[in-house]
């Protein structure tokens, strides 16, 4: 039997950052202990990583009081986390490693549970859907923490009336309170980002559902930062609305104004204007 020192001082042999799943592994172990220090465990009983890729954010998630649940598709990542982590010496039973993408995957059937968290390193190029999903699960999701490109991440916590304000803006703020924790510099990453990156905090609203149509909502939001340049009056004109509701000050404001409370307002408005 190998040694403790093989499994707790082993390179990362065989796992090699790789463009196509946007990875870039995080190298920090400050950083990693920061992002994993974020959430409040006291609110959930199971927590999600997605993309562990070599565990440097997993070690310090496997040190708080709940079951990780990590999602990669790379197989040399899992090969490499099944036998560091879940070896003889170091096997750790809160972790559960699960070769699927957490896009795609039924999240409610594998992990069994309505009161779960969510946190990342997460590859650049899908950190939107991650966010959307999370969105969608928002009813089993109160703690989020997870890194972006920090021009995403600015946009997600971004105030009403930023020129960065918009859709992913709307849309979380809606169910969620939103807050930027730090930023992170490209030369703690293998290998290093072209730009700098962001770590933010969700915490879900008390009252996440909405006083409103929420499919209205997201099609009204969505609808109306399509063309940002323009007034909602514009904008919103596949919404058939009447003269009289077009007539209001509102609509003289381009979506950028409206925080989520006054979409959730107008969303309001417009259903009663088509009844």
């Amino acid at each position: 039997m190998a040694n403790a020192k093989h499994y707790f001082k082993k390179e990362k042999q065989g796992v090699r950052p790789k463009k196509y799943f946007g990875q870039h592994f995080l190298n920090d172990e400050s950083i990693a202990q920061n992002i994993a220090e974020a959430l409040d465990y006291s609110s959930i009983d199971k927590l999600i990583e997605i993309g562990p890729g070599t565990g440097m954010l997993t070690k310090y998630l496997l040190q708080q009081p709940v079951d990780v649940y990590a999602f990669e598709i790379d197989r040399e990542s899992t090969a490499y986390l099944e036998e560091y982590y879940k070896n003889p010496l170091n096997d750790h039973t809160n972790l559960k490693i699960l070769e699927q993408d957490f896009l795609k995957a039924d999240v409610i059937r594998l992990i069994n549970s309505n009161n779960f968290g969510v946190i990342g390193n997460f590859p650049y190029n899908i950190s939107s859907q991650i966010l959307f999903k999370t969105i969608e699960l928002r009813a089993y999701v109160p703690q989020f923490a997870g890194m972006f490109q920090m021009e995403v991440a600015k946009r997600i916590c971004a105030d009403s009336g930023n020129k960065t304000y918009g859709i992913l803006s709307v849309l979380t703020q809606a169910f969620f309170k939103t807050e930027y924790l730090f930023t992170v510099k490209p030369n703690v990453f293998n290998p290093p980002p072209k730009v700098d990156s962001g770590v933010i905090k969700l915490s879900r609203r008390e009252n996440y559902k909405l006083d409103c149509d929420e499919q209205l909502f997201f099609k009204v939001v969505k609808t109306a930062f399509q063309q940002r340049r323009k007034t909602l009056r514009n904008s919103l004109k596949t919404f058939n609305l009447s003269d009289e509701l077009k007539a209001e000050d509102v609509f003289n404001l381009r979506p950028e104004r409206l925080d989520y409370k006054e979409f959730i307002t107008l969303t309001q408005k417009i259903a009663q204007d088509a009844v």
